[in-house]
């Protein structure tokens, strides 16, 4: 699948938003656990912040 960055920073290690090819949204964050978070098979979940530090 092909990416295009459309939000975050240079860094690897930073949220970031991009878009597929396939029209679908793609994130990057911090990996996260959390209470009532219900999760399918093979999904998983991200944190971004709301603002840029």
């Amino acid at each position: 699948m092909k990416l295009r960055k459309v939000s975050g920073c240079e860094d690897k290690t930073c949220p970031a938003v991009y878009v597929s090819g396939r029209g679908t949204a793609v994130v990057q964050g911090d990996h996260v656990h959390a209470e009532g978070l219900m999760l399918g098979e093979g999904e998983t979940a991200v944190e971004l912040p709301l603002r840029s530090s």
